[in-house]
């Protein structure tokens, strides 16, 4: 059994290549089937699928990750060799450190940021919904969930850490002279928006307004911002209206083109435009970006505000790896003993299944003497001496084996085992 990480994020590949393997929650369990399904032997699987990474997690054969590169560049619609260029493959250790460093946010572009746990959370459900998460996986996304608890709780990673969403807020400031005189549209219901949204309402701008696929939803969130609704087939018609506009939704294909912002700046007589786009894929088509009056900022684009802080939490960095490292150590030291080879978990399942032969055996004896009419107790004495006999026979014989010190070194094993002073009582309570 091995287990291994193999993906892509914002260290290692550009937006329009991540938009390429971005994967909505829904679609992550046919996926997962789809991904298994073309492996001769299914290993354990999770993909996780954010605006700044794709991951696979797997647990099985080694040899797997090959095909697994193959699977994913072709859903991609990319070759192999473009992929590897920039995807990375953990294993064993590595693996395991990253997705707790993954957890904890570490490896996030903001950092210390607390979305991605949840995020991980989904993702592992959907894994387990899809039937794709076995033994391995389920205990290093638990101990995943349990060392980023222990980060947060005991480390300040997450103290001055400035999320996306604040970060747009931020440079919308630098744009206007005051947000209380503009208007903002946003575009999408989901977690990210709602965030924004929270943002941008303590600056109580002039006006906001949700647009979303489904109405029933973009209601439900702009009740708490006494915001208005629009369909997004709406949106070409009434950009013009809007100085901000933050998007993120779902779409595989841009919602904004460049045509509707075109003629938005015209109707506003070119006054500026200051535009946001955190989806992967993109919302806003890229040739928006090229126009004068527009300051558009995608997900990396923010990289460097979110940055800002970045100093003041590098002793909290520092504990938090120190956690991550201990849990790492604990998870390989339960895989070691769950290894055939190295571990201790076949041994106790052989020795499970000698003592239940035994008991099977004294049990099948002690029925035939009770249908003879032999006394209770009688058939309970053979019993206990029966299973007792079997149980010391090969400790017995082992005594009477080998040289002095051979003999000497089993004795002392012996002792340890059977003649412990805490024997057969319950625990202590502290």
């Amino acid at each position: 059994m091995s287990v291994w990480a193999l993906g892509i994020n914002h260290h290692t590949a550009p937006l329009d290549l991540r938009g390429r393997f971005a994967f909505a929650l829904d679609q992550i369990q046919p996926t997962l089937h789809g991904y298994r399904q073309s492996l001769p032997r299914q290993p354990e699987a999770t993909l996780l699928s954010t605006c700044n990474r794709t991951e696979l997690y797997g647990a099985g054969d080694q040899a797997a990750v090959e095909p697994t590169l193959a699977w994913l560049a072709k859903t991609g619609g990319v070759s192999i060799q473009v992929l590897k260029d920039h995807a990375y493959v953990l294993r064993e250790d590595q693996a395991a450190r990253h997705a707790f460093r993954v957890a904890s946010g570490l490896d996030s572009m903001v950092l210390g940021e607390a979305q991605i746990l949840g995020q991980l959370k989904d993702a592992v459900r959907a894994a387990e919904e899809a039937g794709a998460l076995g033994t391995t996986l389920h205990q290093l996304f638990q101990r995943s969930f349990s060392v980023a608890k222990q980060v947060r709780s005991s480390t300040e990673i997450g103290a001055h850490s400035i999320s996306m969403t604040a970060a747009a807020v931020r440079l919308a400031g630098q744009l206007f002279e005051d947000l209380k005189d503009i208007r903002v549209l946003f575009v999408g219901a989901g977690d990210m928006i709602e965030l924004a949204a929270t943002h941008f309402a303590a600056k109580t701008p002039k006006s906001m307004a949700i647009a979303n696929r489904t109405l029933e939803r973009g209601e439900k969130l702009a009740g708490r911002f006494g915001a208005e609704v629009m369909r997004l087939a709406d949106i070409p018609d009434r950009l013009h209206e809007f100085d901000a506009v933050i998007s993120c939704t779902a779409s595989t294909l841009p919602i904004i083109g460049l045509g509707a912002v075109e003629r938005a700046l015209k109707k506003r007589r070119h006054r500026p435009m200051f535009m946001v786009d955190l989806a992967v894929p993109r919302d806003i088509e890229v040739e928006v970006k090229a126009l004068d009056d527009v300051y558009l900022y995608t997900v990396d684009d923010l990289a460097s505000v979110v940055q800002t802080g970045k100093d003041n939490r590098q002793a909290a960095v520092a504990q938090a790896e120190a956690i991550i490292d201990a849990g790492v150590l604990s998870f390989m030291h339960w895989m070691d003993q769950r290894s055939p080879t190295h571990g201790v978990v076949p041994l106790i399942q052989q020795i499970q299944a000698q003592t239940d032969a035994w008991r099977s055996t004294e049990l099948a004896r002690a029925r035939k003497l009770l249908a003879k009419g032999e006394p209770v107790e009688a058939v309970l004495e053979a019993l206990s001496r029966g299973l007792t006999q079997k149980m010391m026979h090969g400790t017995l014989a082992e005594l009477r084996v080998g040289d002095a010190l051979a003999r000497a070194a089993t004795a002392q094993t012996v002792s340890r085992l059977f003649l412990r002073e805490d024997t057969g009582k319950p625990p202590r309570q502290s």
